[in-house]
């Protein structure tokens, strides 16, 4: 088993998940796996964070070595943030193990 990753999850409107990917992989991303999702976000959140509501979403996984995991990231959020189109978020979680992949 091998240690020292992080999956990054980015959620963006749907249609957005290709930048994404380009971004993460200009960034030293391998790669990631989309997933069509919907929001659920209340009107009045929406109001709060002064979010337009767009329910179709795409949710981006991305494994990472923990070393390139603040550059994809950053990578993300400048082609996808929320002042973009994309309108979307990022956020990293530690992966205790990792097995069936081999990036060395």
């Amino acid at each position: 088993m091998q240690e020292g990753y992080e999956v990054i999850l980015a959620i963006v409107n749907a249609g957005s998940s290709e930048v994404v990917v380009n971004a993460a992989r200009s960034a030293g991303a391998n790669g990631g796996t989309i997933l069509h999702g919907r929001g659920s976000l209340t009107p009045e959140a929406a109001e709060e964070l002064g979010l337009a509501i767009s329910p179709d979403k795409e949710v981006i996984m991305i494994l990472v070595k923990v070393e390139i995991r603040d550059a994809v990231l950053q990578a993300i959020n400048e082609v996808a943030g929320l002042q973009t189109n994309g309108n979307g978020i990022a956020m990293s979680l530690p992966c205790t193990d990792v097995v069936g992949l081999n990036f060395e």
